[in-house]
């Protein structure tokens, strides 16, 4: 049996409210022809350095997830980010939600400048686009825990028996109103559209790691 795990993140400063807890959770218990048999994880990180290197391993160890899927709250963007990669920078500048602020601006001091995501990622923006859920590639997922995540990540699935497909998924804050029509797409997503969103994400994944 694959198993899928779906991770997201709690509020940090500047965002008291965080929609990807919600909705990882919506996705662990989403209902699809598509998904019967899939084991499915939800877990949402505290927004924290230590958190992140506390959880992750122990989460890959004990679910042995075949696909790891992750997703992001990005506060300034209206649109749905398909990250390739992780790159070795750490802000200084800003606190994580337990008050911790890094003091080194790299990740791994003598590591590579950046690390790929196993991640099929144009595929992922075309199937976003299809359903009509505005998406772009980005190759920049900031200095910030996503990035952070996504480096970690990277790291777990080139270990033996680690994730055999790793992606990293920015959403915009949500609106509080009903699911919008398609052809208005534009104005802002709302829950259920980030929902929509994440499960032809995970189908899509689920056709590239076949059991």
């Amino acid at each position: 049996m694959r198993t899928l795990l779906l991770t997201g993140f709690g509020p940090f400063p500047g965002a008291p409210s965080n929609p990807t807890g919600p909705l990882v959770r919506a996705l662990a218990t989403q209902r699809h022809p598509g998904l019967v048999g899939v084991r499915r994880i939800a877990h949402v990180f505290p927004t924290s350095y230590d958190a992140v290197d506390a959880e992750l391993p122990a989460l890959i160890a004990r679910e042995a997830p075949t696909i790891l899927l992750m997703f992001g709250l990005a506060i300034r963007t209206r649109h749905v980010r398909v990250e390739t990669c992780a790159h070795n920078v750490r802000s200084c500048s800003h606190q994580d939600a337990t008050g911790f602020l890094p003091t080194d601006e790299t990740i791994a001091p003598n590591g590579p400048e950046q690390l790929q995501l196993r991640v099929p990622a144009s595929q992922f923006v075309a199937t976003l686009r299809a359903t009509r859920i505005p998406a772009a590639l980005s190759h920049d997922a900031g200095s910030y825990l996503c990035n952070y995540l996504c480096w970690r990540a990277s790291e777990a699935a080139s270990m033996p028996h680690g994730p055999r497909l790793t992606s990293f998924i920015h959403v915009p804050n949500v609106s509080t109103t009903l699911s919008l029509p398609s052809r208005i797409r534009a104005l802002p997503l709302t829950l259920g559209d980030l929902v929509a969103a994440g499960t032809a994400i995970m189908l899509a994944a689920l056709d590239q790691v076949p059991n």
